[in-house]
């Protein structure tokens, strides 16, 4: 198994990145200028490389509503006002060691926002649970999350990205070209996931994380960076961070976070009913 210390140390340091820049946000601020400040918060704290660069959503962007195209998931102009979620994403490298985190919030209070927090909970314990239980196909997790989802009355928002993955394994950087990013992501990083899938689909394994047939097996020991999203209407919430995966069980790599340090306050919430009408989007695509 992978130093983790090292990647516990490098995911505390995202989520105080991503929560240092979310206190700074305020009206009229773009989503490109809140990923710029992630981004020099991180580099000037010894990050070298990416495995994306930062994203920022603002308002319906943080259900990905109406994505159909990589590009879209990129920062644009959107500026946040009062009263908009935000989600803030990024997967830094330092010194070989990847973390991928990803933090929701919102500008001014928000019950229903409240509510949708206090619902993803339950996803963080039903996945380590299901992954834990007799080695269970990744496909059948992935589809127990979507079952959760419908009976929250929410609909499922991480299978709008590509490959309509729930999560991705994550390792320490072993390629050695050259630093690049291309289109968002690091060149040495996807080469380090990708660079064992000849091997990984001979045993009819992928490091990807999906509903299809690509997921019909358990999880491969090692690193997984988990990201379940849920959505109602307009609004989005998820959280992201490494699930460690062994060969006979799996624990979050750290749960001193700020989703978990949010959890355990006790914040209260909405006790309104929560239902999705006819006219909204809550299709599996």
């Amino acid at each position: 198994m992978a130093d983790l210390a090292a990647f516990r140390e490098l995911q505390q340091l995202a989520h105080q990145a991503a929560s240092d820049v979310a206190a700074t946000l305020d009206p009229g601020v773009t989503e490109r200028e809140a990923a710029r400040r992630i981004r020099e918060h991180l580099e000037s704290r010894g990050v070298q490389d990416w495995f994306h660069t930062p994203f920022a959503w603002f308002g319906d962007r943080t259900a990905f509503r109406h994505f159909r195209v990589p590009p879209q998931f990129f920062p644009t102009r959107r500026r946040l006002e009062e009263g908009m979620p935000f989600i803030l994403d990024c997967a830094p490298v330092r010194d070989g060691y990847v973390a991928d985190i990803g933090y929701p919030g919102h500008l001014g209070e928000s019950p229903l926002h409240d509510r949708l927090m206090d619902d993803l909970r339950a996803h963080r314990r039903l996945i380590v649970d299901q992954v834990r239980r007799g080695r269970r196909p990744l496909q059948d997790v992935y589809r127990a999350v979507d079952d959760l989802i419908r009976e929250q009355g929410y609909d499922n928002r991480h299978q709008v990205c590509p490959g309509r993955v729930i999560a991705h394994q994550v390792g320490k950087v072993r390629s050695r070209p050259p630093k690049a990013i291309v289109a968002g992501f690091g060149v040495r990083s996807l080469q380090t996931l990708f660079g064992d899938l000849p091997v990984e689909r001979l045993h009819h394994r992928s490091p990807l994380w999906a509903d299809g047939d690509i997921s019909a097996h358990p999880a491969t020991p090692g690193l997984w960076a988990v990201e379940p999203h849920i959505g109602f209407r307009d609004m989005g919430v998820k959280f992201e961070e490494i699930l460690v995966v062994t060969e006979n069980d799996a624990f979050r790599l750290d749960d001193d976070l700020p989703h978990v340090r949010r959890w355990e306050t006790g914040k209260p919430t909405t006790e309104e009913p929560i239902t999705v009408g006819a006219n909204e989007e809550n299709t599996t695509r």
